[in-house]
């Protein structure tokens, strides 16, 4: 394997070892100790770093204390593939289709099909809402039960409901499907009774485009 010292440089110390970092864990997960040899760093640097890529998300670490790539980067592949499936969410409910996704102590609006009704649900992409915040789309990406569905009535904001589906990535959460929409239009039994299934199916579907990532 390629050294540090190997790669081409760019002036820029940290960000040429984390670079070095990632390219072997892409190719053969390891712990820290191995990851130090392999990049020819030092092993407290190399603890230090992979440490905090991991407190970032580059950089996941398994029940073996192996480094994969991190679900920063699954979220963003999720992104991509989003709008057509939230598009065709909103096209078979009338309502505004969401992907959050976890940003530390924050859930950001990665992608929105916004409803076409003139009273709607309305969350621009890189909107930002702590995940203390109530809302469907927090609990889903706080969830770590077997739970997948969580829905919400006049929580955040009175009048709006929502229903949100985890989607996950090697056992944990990495974006929430969320669907969202004024409470006079959805039945009594809830948004979960009426959508849950739904919302469900599109975090499916994302959870499979992630799958032989």
């Amino acid at each position: 394997m390629c050294s540090v010292a190997d790669r081409e440089a760019t002036g820029v110390g940290v960000l040429d070892r984390v670079m070095a970092i990632l390219d072997v864990v892409e190719a053969n997960p390891m712990g820290a100790s191995e990851l130090a040899r392999a990049v020819g760093l030092s092993v407290p640097t190399a603890h230090r770093l992979v440490t905090a890529m991991v407190k970032h998300g580059l950089l996941q670490r398994d029940a073996d204390a192996r480094h994969h790539l991190g679900p920063r980067f699954a979220s963003s592949a999720v992104t991509v593939a989003a709008l057509p499936v939230l598009e065709e969410l909103r096209a078979k409910t009338g309502e505004t289709a969401q992907l959050w996704v976890r940003r530390g102590d924050d859930r950001l609006c990665v992608v929105c099909a916004e409803s076409t009704e003139e009273l709607r649900a309305s969350l621009p992409v890189g909107t930002v809402l702590p995940l203390s915040a109530k809302g469907s789309a927090a609990k889903a990406l706080l969830a770590d039960t077997g739970e997948r569905v969580f829905e919400s009535v006049s929580e955040r904001t009175p009048g709006l409901c929502s229903v949100s589906a985890g989607v996950r990535f090697r056992g944990a959460v990495i974006a929430a499907v969320c669907l969202a929409a004024p409470v006079f239009r959805v039945r009594e039994d809830g948004p979960a009774a009426q959508y849950g299934e739904l919302v469900e199916q599109v975090a499916d579907q994302l959870e499979g485009a992630l799958r032989y990532r």
